[in-house]
């Protein structure tokens, strides 16, 4: 029995495919955690998701922000972006079956055993493990009731600046779906710079939102996706950075939770 961590899968089916069987991942026994983006911009989304569907009992997903969007497009009716490769999904008969299922995932999960939290890009460096939990299952209540339809309308509006009670339901929704999805950069204030997606920024005012300091005191472990261009190389023990970039031409990681061991695969579109 072994519990699992995965990068972003990006629809790289066959490499995924690979880390199951290295790892002889058994859906019976074993339990895998992705950091989200399942879909998006590589060659197999849907067969990706028929994968995680056939053992979504022994899988728990941090949506990312790539699975959101599929989600808003499956509901408003809009089409996918061309380059996200997502016509077959799209047609598939089970089309509504996946949507649902990745739709009842959270953005974000502690895991007690580990003292691991985890979500699809990190932790908001102004809130503690229990606030940020706390965020996610209102922004939860949001996407998953049967008000799902209103909020994926207003998830691209501007981001709020700053959290303000005063915030209306659909800005605080769209603050706390931004953080958990979408951060790479933060000023000293933990405000977000959605811009960049370089591994370092030119702007000296912001920093990578684990180099934050009230990131650089926490005990927990955090594990997290989304920032490709980090090539998994963060400098401090507790931070797990698995998007490995393996739609790019990198790898897809996996890690084993108790052992804090790490197990890639090489891009397959490069072999």
């Amino acid at each position: 029995m072994a519990d699992y961590a995965i990068g972003d899968l990006q629809g790289c089916f066959t490499e995924f495919d690979a880390l199951l069987k290295r790892v002889n991942f058994n859906p019976s026994q074993d339990h895998l955690y992705l950091v989200g983006d399942i879909v998006a911009r590589g060659p197999d989304s849907l067969a990706c998701l028929e994968r995680l569907y056939s053992m979504q009992g022994s899988v728990s997903i941090t949506l990312g922000n790539h699975d959101l969007h599929l989600i808003a497009c499956h509901h408003l009716n809009k089409p996918a972006n061309p380059k996200d490769k997502l016509e077959p999904l799209f047609n598939s008969s089970k089309r509504a079956d996946y949507i649902q299922f990745l739709q009842q995932q959270p953005l974000a999960i502690w895991l007690e055993n580990y003292n691991m939290f985890i979500s699809h890009a990190g932790l908001n460096p102004n809130w503690s493990v229990k606030k940020a939990l706390k965020r996610a299952r209102f922004a939860e209540s949001c996407y998953q009731g049967d008000d799902a339809h209103h909020y994926f309308t207003h998830m691209y509006d501007p981001h709020p600046l700053e959290w303000l009670k005063s915030l209306s339901n659909e800005e605080k929704f769209r603050y706390i779906v931004n953080y958990f999805t979408r951060m790479r950069f933060v000023d000293h204030d933990g405000k977000l710079d959605l811009k960049n997606k370089t591994n370092t920024s030119i702007d000296t005012s912001f920093i990578p939102w684990f180099e934050h300091p009230n990131i650089l005191k926490l005990k927990q472990q955090i594990t997290f996706g989304h920032w490709a261009a980090l090539e998994g190389k963060v400098e401090y023990k507790n931070i797990h950075a698995l998007d490995t970039g393996c739609v790019w031409g990198g790898a897809m990681t996996l890690m084993e939770l108790s052992k804090n061991k790490y197990h890639t695969e090489s891009s397959h579109s490069f072999i």
